[in-house]
């Protein structure tokens, strides 16, 4: 399930704040400690990455199962359809509207320059294997433990994938905040902070109307194919989508989405199986939330927003979306995978990426949690309950 995040974001604002105003007066020296330690950290999160991926992807292509029911393989393609869908839909605006805003802005800085200072040392922790390895591994071994009997493999991944949940909501996710205050007090020691900070407010706006748009979208689709009005429905969703937007937890919103779904209409069996289950795969909000915050950082680091790889990008991104650990910031620490691999961010782009996205999580949970009734409201009329 996405669980509660409110815990992480205070302390991620609270560390932007800190990096900021103590990184306009300290002394180098003191700058190039928290330097060495996002040194030290970024190894970790390198070496990390392709483990996420073998932990998270295998266990959840072998969850499936040879015997899976119809109505399961049917609600994760739509899951996965809608993600990619709705981060299309993220790359079309954001291409189109984030050149403007950034230059107006005056940031097209590399974003190397925002953490010139250099760390007293560094440390080299090689990953066992690279990205491209672990996703290949990853498929062939879920299909096998899918479509064949193979209990102990399946309980050695469901226990492997419980061990990288636990690294990563007891280890990086902790250490994640005073990561992020490093790279705004680098930033803030060379100048470039206010610039970025601007750039992240009117980001932050854009999707946060994004978020709306794609609900319309949502329910649109879902009343055009069970003949209801759209934005009766939408309105009968609003209890579930401010609950998830003040608990920031989609699972803790469960048994609200359940009951309105109930009130548009929806079976208690049909509910009872599609909410829960969309609590997990279900996240368009966050993909289409990655994606823009990906264009974003692309514009202020000088990376082209080649479209080709966006798609590649997107197709993917559905695919760790709906891996996405049960943990705070879980969504995105799986896109760290095709952030580094296709997009080619490195440590400090990658840290960006984490503060945008949490700086907006609650929004995003509301978004999925809420996308979520217009999921059982299609799956009903598929089969015709």
């Amino acid at each position: 399930m996405k669980r509660k995040r409110s815990g992480l974001l205070p302390r991620v604002l609270i560390a932007i704040a800190l990096g900021v105003a103590l990184g306009l007066f300290v002394p180098d020296w003191f700058s190039r400690i928290f330097v060495t330690f996002n040194e030290i950290f970024s190894q970790l999160l390198g070496f990390m990455i392709p483990l996420i991926i073998v932990g998270l992807v295998t266990a959840a292509i072998g969850d499936l199962g040879k015997g899976a029911g119809k109505m399961l393989l049917v609600t994760v393609a739509i899951a996965y359809l809608d993600t990619v869908v709705v981060a299309l839909f993220g790359y079309g605006v954001g291409s189109a509207m984030f050149p403007g805003i950034i230059s107006r802005v005056g940031t097209a800085d590399d974003i190397a320059e925002a953490v010139a200072l250099e760390p007293y040392f560094r440390i080299s922790i090689p990953a066992m294997f690279d990205v491209m390895a672990a996703l290949v591994f990853s498929f062939a071994m879920g299909l096998c433990i899918a479509n064949n009997k193979m209990p102990v493999m399946k309980s050695f991944f469901e226990e492997f994938r419980l061990f990288i949940t636990r690294v990563i909501s007891n280890l990086i996710i902790p250490l994640l905040p005073l990561y992020i205050f490093g790279v705004f007090l680098g930033m803030a020691a060379t100048g470039q902070v206010f610039s970025v900070l601007k750039v992240f407010a009117l980001i932050i706006l854009v999707i946060f109307v994004l978020h709306l748009l794609v609900l319309l979208y949502e329910f649109v689709v879902a009343g055009l194919i069970t003949h209801r009005r759209p934005l009766k429905l939408l309105w009968n969703m609003l209890p579930a989508y401010f609950t998830a937007l003040g608990t920031s937890s989609s699972a803790a919103t469960i048994p609200v989405t359940v009951e309105r779904c109930k009130v548009n209409g929806v079976k208690e069996d049909i509910a009872d199986f599609t909410v829960p289950l969309c609590a997990t795969i279900h996240m368009p909000g966050s993909a289409m939330k990655i994606t823009c915050c990906a264009i974003a950082v692309c514009l202020m680091s000088g990376i082209p927003v080649e479209f080709g790889k966006f798609i590649e990008f997107v197709l993917m991104l559905g695919i760790m979306m709906v891996a996405a650990p049960g943990v705070p910031g879980g969504a995105i620490m799986a896109s760290l995978a095709p952030l580094s691999s296709i997009l080619g961010f490195d440590a400090e782009q990658q840290a960006l990426m984490i503060a945008l996205y949490i700086a907006m999580d609650s929004f995003g949970t509301a978004c999925n949690v809420t996308g979520d009734g217009a999921v059982a409201l299609i799956i009903q009329k598929i089969f015709k309950k």
